[in-house]
């Protein structure tokens, strides 16, 4: 027993020893920094305050406080949310719909389609801006002309603030879906077919094994699609950045919580504000997170 004990203690040694260089580096460049902005939301520390970090100013709270009444935030806010509560669910539910097609046994070439429908994930955010651009151009976009086509008028989709973020959620979802289609097919595969085929036998349609069969084995690929995409939109920043010029417009439509800390770090130089509503960002997302994963077991059980 002691030589045993003996044993398992050279072993946690060498475990620690291989895992000490990554937790360094995680330490340095993980913990630290976000312990260093949590001290800097606490200030009024600006860029100007590089130079001479003396005059940075303790605020406590104040710069929390002042978010809670900046109808800015929350109007980006509302965005986000906007954003998430839309695009999250359309987004799952092309990636489901994909991947359903591509397994489908009649399908050709699967890999071919798989391939196309990845292509916009790993394409540039600028050149998939630019396509979708010209696709909203207000008077001679496809999209417009598809709407004349059924007699319907032509939209501003961008410069309208009605329909500006709903633009933005489409072209989102767009691109996006793909990733989430292969961890659908993924999941779709490790389904054993001799399910799909007793409950044929017992005379099910496609609805009653789709609901019954394919959905229930699908929870732990919904629960983690859902949960990366949920947290993924929370952060919200390249569409309407490239879209928009920077500026979340019009009248501050496609203003998200990050553009909005973007704007404030470093455009006004605000960073002890930027860094407060990041760590605002980062509790909303982890009550959203926490959420979802409860409701999700709660459909499970």
């Amino acid at each position: 027993m002691r030589r045993l004990s003996s044993w398992r203690a050279r072993e946690a040694r060498a475990g620690l020893l291989l895992v000490a260089p990554g937790l360094l580096l995680l330490a340095l460049f993980l913990a630290l920094p976000v312990v260093a902005a949590l001290l800097l939301s606490l200030t009024d520390f600006d860029l100007y305050a590089i130079g001479d970090p003396s005059a940075a100013r303790a605020v406590g709270l104040g710069n929390y406080a002042r978010l809670l009444h900046d109808p800015v935030f929350w109007k980006a806010l509302g965005n986000t949310f906007f954003f998430v509560v839309f695009g999250g669910p359309l987004t799952v539910s092309l990636s489901l719909g994909a991947a359903l097609l591509l397994n489908h046994r009649l399908v050709r070439f699967p890999g071919l389609f798989r391939t196309i429908y990845f292509a916009p994930v790993v394409t540039t955010l600028v050149a998939v801006a630019a396509v979708w651009r010209y696709l909203y151009h207000p008077r001679f976009g496809l999209l417009n002309a598809a709407l004349g086509f059924f007699g319907i008028g032509p939209v501003d989709w961008l410069g309208d603030p009605h329909w500006a973020m709903p633009a933005i959620v489409l072209m989102a979802a767009w691109k996006n879906f793909g990733a989430n289609m292969i961890i659908f097919v993924a999941g779709l595969k490790a389904i054993p077919e001799s399910l799909y085929e007793a409950a044929r036998i017992d005379g099910a349609g496609p609805i009653q094994r789709f609901r019954k069969i394919t959905v229930p084995l699908l929870a732990p690929t919904f629960l983690f699609v859902g949960l990366t995409t949920t947290i993924g939109y929370f952060q919200l920043f390249a569409e309407p950045y490239v879209l928009s010029g920077g500026e979340g417009g019009p009248m501050n439509a496609t203003l998200s919580v990050a553009l909005f800390m973007y704007k404030q770090g470093f455009r006004w130089w605000s960073i002890g504000s930027a860094a407060s509503i990041a760590f605002v960002l980062f509790a909303v997302i982890l009550a959203a997170t926490l959420l979802q994963r409860r409701l999700q077991k709660g459909g499970e059980a």
